[in-house]
């Protein structure tokens, strides 16, 4: 169980800086609800008195206190308008700082494409101003992504980077990353051991040991109980590691009771949910499935999707003999797992409305503001300035709607588009196909070979596109390494055919020749409009195609 609560410098001495102290101390208490509602207050407060970098530090607060409370989605927006708010105000730091606090919470909604990219960012600003406060928070958070991802041996690296630069900070930074690595153990020494690499798992173990006990003293010396709540269960967990069960069962014991006391529903789950997991250790399977059972029903109260819980109740009953609970069980699992994936997709589409949405409100205000200096321009006759605005103008109208690596169409153009097609390929009655292609093993690409040769690859995959994609037909890059077709007037089959033709361009291309051992594929789901569909809908649809390519083996066109 991961925690990453930020530091933050003192606020001053006015009256909506003494409602965010107030804020920072109910979250130093755990009382995340009342720590948000003062955030709130102080952020209105700071805004009626024009003071918008106040604003901006009053929403980083409620932000990381939106996360503590689950509501990840409305995190994500206020962090947006406060790196707004921040990067008017040109404070880097602020904006690193809230960068970071974004990414966890992409991390927790699995968007881990949009988390790195902000952690990205975040890192650019900290190298480049050699700030060790922020690049340990980078680092820190870099690490849960990865760990978020699975790939917790790339997360312990992070993790450990971040720890050596913990010397000297104070003991919120150090609870946060002590905790964070017991975490990382908890789920790598089992795949160490797994692989049969025993020497390597007791070594991380015992470390994971010394820091999980070092977070838990500064949980208690700080008699903070959601930090208490969290150490103890990931304290809990590697002591059963260890053998220690007896040990474990205390911790977890004491955990559960905290949680139960503060109110901390998702905490008190994840307690129930690791005893069962040690009486799976010990071979005592029937308690197991009980105590699984429990925590099934504390998850569904609370509205949870328990997806590990079905996984691990299927693995429990397999192991007593019941195969047809188990593999009850099992669909379940499975069935919760593609409602996530869904949810995921729809989640995407509502974060790409609410930026399309921020970047029109900053579109205009930046209009405004040429329409203004162009009105001065005339009544002073300075025809040079006017041109020179225009130009302006016209070039923020350009970058407005087009991705700046590729050339092809951005998000915000393909956002307002794809629902124009969709209703005059409806009236019209002609059909109408969308395709979503994703470059497969893109981040290997950029790890082996470094970003600039990961761009060049970016460009002729949309030079690609260009070449077999009939013209007029909306081609965009949709983020990251994932491309939108939409095919006006093309039946399922004659696109799912060009889409098939499309890959086998991108496969067939000579892409050793920019590099050796470079190999490009892509993967690409397709599907048709149907009536009553919209935009957000057939997104999704196309969505959950792309992961059935990237299922079945990569490099392959799926469709229904």
């Amino acid at each position: 169980m991961t925690s990453d609560v930020a530091a933050r410098p003192q606020a001053p001495p006015t009256s909506w800086s003494d409602l965010l102290g107030e804020a920072d101390r109910a979250r130093l208490r755990g009382d995340y609800r009342g720590g948000a509602e003062l955030a709130r207050r102080a952020a209105a407060l700071a805004d009626s008195a024009g003071d918008q970098p106040g604003r901006a530090r009053a929403l980083q607060s409620l932000a990381d206190q939106l996360l503590r409370l689950g509501e990840t989605e409305s995190a994500i927006g206020v962090c947006g308008e406060a790196v707004d708010l921040l990067e008017s105000a040109h404070d880097e730091v602020g904006v690193c700082s809230t960068l970071t606090v974004q990414a966890l919470a992409y991390n927790r909604l699995t968007l881990h494409e949009e988390a790195l990219g902000a952690l990205d960012q975040a890192r650019d600003i900290a190298q480049r101003r050699g700030d060790r406060m922020l690049l340990y928070w980078v680092h820190n958070r870099t690490g849960l992504v990865h760990d978020g991802m699975g790939d917790f041996r790339q997360g312990a690296e992070f993790l450990m980077s971040a720890v050596s630069m913990v010397d000297g900070m104070d003991d919120e930074a150090r609870f946060c990353i002590f905790n964070n690595l017991g975490d990382n153990a908890v789920h790598r020494v089992p795949q160490l051991r797994d692989a049969g690499d025993e020497a390597t798992a007791d070594a991380a173990l015992a470390q994971a040991l010394t820091y999980a006990d070092a977070a838990l003293g500064l949980a208690r010396s700080a008699e903070h109980p959601y930090r208490q709540a969290i150490s103890l269960d990931n304290c809990g967990m590697l002591r059963a590691l260890a053998g220690d069960f007896t040990g474990a069962f205390a911790m977890l014991g004491e955990a559960r009771e905290i949680a139960v006391t503060h109110g901390y529903r998702h905490l008190e789950l994840d307690a129930l949910q690791h005893e069962a997991q040690i009486r799976l250790m010990l071979g005592e399977y029937v308690p197991a499935v009980e105590g699984l059972h429990a925590a099934l029903e504390h998850a569904y109260a609370a509205g949870e999707r328990p997806l590990a819980i079905h996984r691990e109740l299927s693995t429990a009953y397999e192991l007593v003999g019941d195969y047809a609970a188990a593999l009850r069980h099992y669909r379940l699992f499975h069935d919760l797992e593609i409602q996530a994936r869904n949810d995921v997709a729809a989640t995407r589409a509502r974060m790409m409305i609410h930026h399309f949405e921020l970047d029109n409100a900053r579109l205009e205000a930046n209009n405004a503001r040429l329409e203004t200096e162009l009105h001065r321009v005339r009544s002073l006759e300075l025809e040079a300035d006017k041109l020179t605005l225009q130009r302006e103008a016209a070039e923020l109208g350009r970058r407005a709607h087009e991705d700046a690596l590729t050339g092809l169409a951005n998000r915000r153009l393909a956002q307002r588009r794809l629902p124009e097609l969709m209703t005059a390929a409806t009236e019209g009655g002609r059909p109408l196909c969308l395709a979503v292609a994703d470059v497969d093993h893109f981040k290997s690409v950029n790890d082996r070979f470094g970003h600039p040769l990961g761009d060049e690859v970016l460009r002729r995959v949309a030079a690609i596109l260009r070449a077999n994609v009939p013209a007029g037909d909306l081609i965009a890059r949709f983020g990251g390494e994932e491309f939108l077709i939409a095919f006006d007037g093309l039946a399922l089959p004659q696109a799912a055919g060009l889409c098939e033709r499309i890959r086998a361009a991108v496969a067939g291309y000579p892409w050793a020749t920019i590099r050796a051992g470079l190999a490009v594929t892509i993967s690409v789901g397709a599907v048709e409009l149907t009536a009553g569909a919209d935009d957000m809908l057939l997104i999704a649809q196309a969505d959950q195609q792309l992961y059935a390519a990237k299922h079945n083996g990569r490099n392959r066109v799926e469709h229904p």
